[in-house]
């Protein structure tokens, strides 16, 4: 998804036109049935309605009274709907945007010894198919031969391009996106209509959104509400006629509305619709509405090490000579055994060399060089170049082979292969010509910015546990420098999975990260499973979210985000039910002042008369939904602070807010109607 998509504007015009037609076909009872609060308001919007062209019929009633009233009451219903658009068109215009990186592709399909061409829309799970570079990769799937880059930008917005290997955790590939380089050979993993791109444009739109138990509790709370204003309602009739001051059923209806917490009613939907819309507009795909809210109440975080909290492969780090042995010395010798050593290490070496002592890479062609290559037998590797010949390998490997020309290895070899160890670090021994250079040190690279973002989750008041399958040595090295909570070692998935158990008898809630296939079971055990897009499908599959960005920390956001959601419920409800006590005192004087002037002492506000008291209650009570969309779909900031902190800033702002507000919006409402004769 692009960025552009992702920073769309909240208010954004075409959303906005598309959220006004939404909002009158949300008018169908079934849709509205969903919402207990709003389907209340339209009935009673229908049957002012029938009430009025009656009463217009046989000359009854206060027709410009009765006409404002059933006004406003299906504006309330109609905003209320625009609201819970306005947030699934957000959903919709991403999804739109994700449509146009789905297009129907040629395949190269590989039958034997011959390549086939179909349509991607052919393809079926277990196909094997090759992409060069330039070609669109056709189908969700996992790398079975070559490493190439690839473009993912049209699915995470990230114009870098990132590389897919296979084996290992950075497999994964999505159809859609393009290799920019060599030759992949993929196995489909999905049939058409199933892929990744077709469920995040199902998941973005809100196809497959269920409400949280958090969200059904908080309905039946207001459905509650709504039943009991509802008899009240009901009730002041018969009492009304009793003490002598019947009341139109205008009037009636236009309490009930005003006194069932129609605000929270209102938004309830597009604030759960908002929150994924959220995590979306940060590269994070939530499968369940469910997580976004546990992620908001997380305890504990589980991160896998290797590819999450360090970049993946060990790079070196230093060259430590031996004595009477210079760095440069060192570092050349390092550098030209490494010059056919692909591997990750290998090309690191090479880079480090010409980083710290300008060591160009050499043409040795002409030099008529030979490269020894690594064997399991051996441990070694190394170059025979000029008369020089040098190995590089493991400590034993290399012990051995100076034994070999009757040189022991030197005791501050020996002692600076400790140090490395003891840091957590692979060393690799140096010889040329059957004499110790010294020690390349290997270390795993923690991603920038780690301890910082590790630091704010402890603030947040999350416990972070990494857990790797190194040794408990080389782990708690690491863990110090990313700056961890702690660490599980040796972990096998049985081990990840017994933690995250572990802790949620407890009570508390796990959020797991990872990416590769051995983090499946735990990510699917978690409570919030984060699988980053670059792992393999068994991983994403197994989670609840999808990182786009393949970003360990993105769990910060993801806390902030369920913590908004959750925030902003709760704030919207204090406002809400705070709202009614304003609406009881500009309503129930204007009823029965009348018959029993003693509770015109309620009439605080001083309102003009009982139909501008009725009219203006109403007409705020549409209003402040209108006023209330921006926030819902922005959410309320989030600042890690205690409870007790966040529950007394709640009531302070939208509790005392929601009080003191409709005092205000209706006494102003009330003095315009009076100014412009419509009460």
């Amino acid at each position: 998804m692009s960025s552009q998509t992702q920073r769309r504007s909240l208010l954004d015009a075409k959303i906005m036109r598309r959220a006004s037609v939404d909002a009158l076909a949300k008018l169908n009872p079934r849709v509205m049935m969903k919402n207990p609060v709003m389907f209340v308001v339209e009935l009673g919007s229908v049957l002012t309605t029938v009430l009025l062209f009656l009463n217009l019929a046989t000359h009854h009633g206060h027709f410009r009274f009765d006409l404002q009233i059933t006004l406003w009451l299906w504006f309330t219903v109609l905003f209320a709907n625009f609201a819970e658009a306005m947030a699934e068109g957000r959903g919709k215009a991403q999804a739109d945007a994700l449509r146009l990186a789905k297009s129907e592709t040629t395949a190269y399909v590989v039958r034997g010894s011959n390549v086939e061409q179909v349509p991607s829309s052919q393809l079926r799970k277990a196909d094997l198919v090759r992409v060069v570079a330039g070609q669109m990769i056709p189908g969700d799937g996992e790398v079975t031969d070559g490493v190439a880059s690839v473009d993912e930008s049209a699915i995470t917005g990230e114009s870098a391009p990132v590389i897919r290997e296979a084996g290992g955790d950075r497999s994964a590939v999505t159809g859609g996106t393009r290799v920019l380089s060599d030759v992949l050979t993929i196995r489909i993993t999905s049939n058409p209509g199933e892929t990744f791109l077709d469920r995040m444009i199902a998941l973005v739109e809100g196809a497959e959104r269920q409400k949280t138990p958090n969200e059904i509790a908080l309905n039946i709370l207001l459905a509650g509400l709504t039943i009991i204003f509802l008899l009240a309602v009901v009730t002041l009739q018969p009492f009304a006629l009793y003490s002598g001051a019947p009341q139109t059923v205008f009037v009636l209806i236009s309490l009930l509305v005003c006194l069932i917490p129609t605000t929270i009613g209102g938004l309830l939907s597009a604030i759960g619709i908002a929150g994924m819309d959220r995590l979306v507009q940060h590269n994070v795909l939530a499968t369940s509405g469910r997580a976004v809210e546990a992620a908001g109440d997380v305890n504990t975080l589980l991160l896998d090490k290797t590819g999450t909290i360090t970049i993946g492969n060990r790079q070196a780090a230093e060259f430590v000579p031996a004595p009477g042995v210079s760095a440069a010395e060192l570092a050349d010798a390092s550098q030209l055994s490494s010059l056919s050593d692909e591997t990750p290490e290998g090309r690191s070496i090479v880079v480090l060399a010409k980083e710290q002592y300008d060591l160009r890479g050499r043409e040795l062609g002409s030099l008529n060089a030979e490269f020894i290559p690594f064997s399991a037998n051996t441990r070694m590797s190394g170059i025979e170049v000029e008369g020089r010949s040098i190995r590089k390998g493991a400590v034993d490997a290399i012990a051995n082979y100076l034994q070999q020309f009757g040189n022991p290895m030197p005791t501050e070899v020996r002692t600076a292969v400790e140090e490395i160890s003891h840091k957590g670090g692979t060393p690799l021994v140096v010889a040329e010509n059957g004499r110790a250079l010294g020690v390349i040190y290997l270390k795993d690279i923690v991603k920038g910015g780690m301890k910082e973002r590790f630091d704010q989750l402890r603030a947040m008041g999350i416990r972070t546990v990494m857990i790797t399958g190194d040794n408990p040595l080389t782990a708690a090295a690491i863990a110090r420098e990313a700056g961890v909570d702690d660490f599980l070692a040796e972990a096998k998935p049985k081990d990840k999975m017994d933690l995250i158990k572990r802790e949620q008898a407890e009570g508390k809630l796990v959020a797991m990260t990872g990416d590769g296939t051995n983090d499946a079971p735990a990510l699917a055990q978690a409570d919030v499973g984060v699988a980053m897009n670059s792992g393999t499908q068994a991983a994403k599959e197994a989670g609840n979210m999808v990182d786009l960005d393949s970003n360990p920390t993105k769990l910060i956001e993801i806390v902030g985000i369920g913590k908004q959601l959750l925030m902003t419920r709760g704030a919207l409800t204090t406002f809400s039910i705070s709202n009614d006590v304003a609406k009881y005192f500009a309503i129930i004087p204007a009823m029965f002042a009348g018959v029993f002037p003693v509770l015109n002492a309620l009439n605080i506000m001083h309102l003009h008369n009982a139909e501008s008291a009725v009219l203006s209650a109403v007409i705020f009570n549409a209003l402040v939904i209108v006023g209330l969309i921006p926030l819902a779909l922005r959410g309320i900031g989030y600042k890690p602070m205690s409870a007790a902190a966040l529950l007394q800033r709640n009531l302070l702002v939208y509790g005392l807010g929601g009080i003191i507000v409709p005092f205000v919006g209706i006494k102003l409402l009330d003095m315009l109607l009076v100014t412009l004769h419509l009460a």
